[in-house]
């Protein structure tokens, strides 16, 4: 039967006789089933070797589809369930999921819903059952991915308030490159957006004619403008999630600008920029994520109360400023200042003759007072940029609404020596991390550690690949991809005693037990001049220290398009709420290097049994 159908299906393409490799490609693509073109191309160049023509026919195709789709490890699955190794009954389908996959609720339903879905042959499927063309189409598929099925939807609580979930943040959105001479463009939020990011930085300076500008202040990078940031945000918030946007304002505007870019959100955001409380202006806790759905909050300084701000909401308040007074030593919301002393550093070392000049430092806690427009200043509701002092300053002065940036090496610092008052401040209040300033190449810190004391905003640069940003989608992956992912409930309850050095009565060990079987169509050598690569595994758990560990699997010599590894590995993860897997893929190029092929992270509570 495997056959006929097979022959039905490629028959038409063999009309005029033989086929080249695109029509080979076009028709594997018709089957159904992914391929790689580099496997593709070599297994074809292997079939036409020794001939003088670069065509195939029939049987050489279906040579080549077996090579490649057939794999050896699903065979062996396939055979120890069928009786006769050809067909599964329905029966069988049921004791496979029930023994390989613990689905232990499956029934003849379910079975039957797999056959109706993947198998291709119309004969097989009437007669409720399945080929191994089926079987291995189902094998390939979503439903038996490693990532458990239903995290790819929303399913956490998103009724708790705002500061009890890890929100999925940007660091300086608009740079798609370097931090001091690289180019800024809009292309970079909408990026950030589409792969579900919810907190966004923008950097605003006066620009001419009226109209704020973003750039990374003091640097060469260039500069677009306020407005079309915006309408990029209008236009793609709520794409890959529902759930609110946070803009986060470097701002270092002048008031008139200030004025322009609280009329930009106004105009532009319309209905969907939260202009005021959803309910009570008195309130004791943020709303929630739920509550504020397809809203956009405007993260910036504030003047005076939300109360004071909601009386003024129906007077034109243009022309009128506020202050307030701070200290002068670094502003947490200014980060440009740290980059700006780092970048005069170096140009003026550089440029002599420049006109920029280094700063000599500040001495501490001169109070300076900044100017801030009060139209823009009533649009900052539940996300008020407050500067941080201490936690125990926050403890006794802090609201609910109010919250701080913290730069990661201040950060790391309290990380390691007042964790408890760190986790302590987390519960309360929304705490964004930011990069260091020297990482000029838009390099990126590990978030780990700052998720594991529950910081809610830990920004990153989303425009460099890396191991950092691989944890962040990874972790993010979870609750459907919405951008917000529910604290662990020792990190929301205000009695816990939680810390990620000691995690006591918190821990939840977990045995955690991966079979290495094989991989398929991985990405070949770049030294392999056909497909061929050395591949390597590294299994890495990321999370409380405790956790932190990494273990590699065997080299298998010259084979990409399916190694086999047949390794166990064995792990305890003390708290599996906090950590991540990662499997990272490598070529072994000599003793001593090895190169990135691919890798995929994911939450260990994610993890799909089977």
């Amino acid at each position: 039967i495997s056959c006929t159908w097979f022959l039905s299906v490629i028959q038409n393409e063999f009309r005029f006789g033989k086929i080249d490799l695109d029509s080979t490609m076009k028709l594997l693509e018709k089957l159904q089933m992914p391929f790689d073109y580099t496997h593709v191309k070599h297994v074809f160049k292997k079939t036409i070797d020794k001939r003088k023509e670069h065509t195939i026919n029939m049987e050489d195709f279906r040579a080549i589809y077996r090579t490649i789709v057939h794999r050896a490890e699903f065979l062996e699955l396939f055979r120890a369930y069928s009786p006769n190794g050809k067909i599964l009954a329905d029966t069988d389908i049921i004791e496979f999921l029930r023994k390989e996959q613990y689905e232990t609720d499956a029934s003849e339903e379910t079975a039957f819903g797999i056959i109706l879905k993947y198998e291709p042959i119309e004969e097989v499927k009437k007669r409720r059952q399945m080929s191994f063309e089926g079987f291995i189409r189902y094998m390939s598929s979503e439903e038996c991915s490693i990532f458990k099925n239903d995290h790819r939807n929303v399913y956490q609580d998103m009724n708790q308030p705002l500061c009890d979930y890890f929100i999925s943040s940007s660091h300086n959105t608009y740079l798609i490159s370097d931090q001091l001479i690289g180019p800024s463009d809009l292309w970079g939020y909408t990026s950030a957006l589409l792969k579900g990011c919810r907190c966004l930085e923008i950097d605003c300076w006066d620009g001419s004619n009226s109209e704020p500008v973003v750039y990374h202040g003091h640097t060469l990078t260039s500069k677009i403008l306020f407005r079309s940031v915006i309408q990029v945000i209008e236009k793609y918030a709520f794409v890959a999630s529902d759930y609110p946007v946070i803009l986060s304002l470097e701002n270092h505007c002048s008031p008139k600008q200030q004025e322009v870019m609280a009329d930009y959100l106004e105009s532009i955001l319309g209905d969907k920029l939260l202009t005021s409380t959803i309910g009570d202006t008195v309130f004791t806790q943020l709303p929630s994520p739920e509550a504020l759905k397809f809203k956009i909050l405007v993260k910036n300084k504030k003047v005076g109360t939300i109360e004071e701000g909601m009386l003024r909401r129906d007077l034109d308040s243009h022309g009128e400023t506020g202050e307030i007074t701070e200290s002068e030593n670094l502003s947490d919301e200014d980060e440009t200042d740290e980059k700006t002393r780092l970048y005069q550093k170096s140009a003026s070392s550089k440029r002599k003759s420049d006109s920029i000049t280094s700063t000599p430092p500040r001495k501490k806690a001169k109070m300076r007072k900044k100017k801030i427009a009060i139209p823009l200043s009533d649009l900052v509701i539940y996300t008020k940029s407050e500067k941080f002092v201490s936690f125990e300053h926050s403890m006794d002065n802090q609201k609910c609404y109010e919250n701080n940036s913290i730069g990661e090496v201040q950060a790391r610092k309290f990380v390691k020596h007042s964790a408890r008052e760190f986790v302590s401040h987390t519960l309360r209040f929304i705490t964004r991390i930011y990069p260091k300033g020297t990482r000029t190449s838009s390099s990126n810190y590990y978030p780990q550690e700052f998720w594991n004391v529950g910081c809610q905003l830990v920004a990153l640069n989303f425009q460099t690949p890396g191991v950092q940003m691989e944890l962040q989608n990874g972790k993010f992956l979870d609750n459907g991809g919405c951008g917000y992912i529910l604290k662990p409930e020792f990190l929301r309850n205000r009695n816990s005693t939680f810390t990620p050095h000691n995690v006591g009565r918190y821990s939840k060990p977990m045995s955690l037990s991966i079979r290495l079987i094989s991989g398929h169509q991985l990405p070949p050598s770049n030294l392999s001049k056909t497909n061929k690569a050395d591949p390597l595994v590294h299994i890495e758990i990321y999370g409380v220290p405790e956790d932190q560990t990494k273990k590699k699997s065997s080299v298998i010599k010259s084979n990409a398009l399916s190694p086999r590894w047949d390794e166990m590995f064995f792990f305890t993860v003390q708290v599996p709420e906090l950590a991540l897997i990662r499997f990272c893929v490598e070529d072994e190029i000599s003793l001593v290097a090895n190169e990135f092929l691919g890798q995929y992270t994911l939450p260990v509570l994610s993890l799909s049994k089977g």
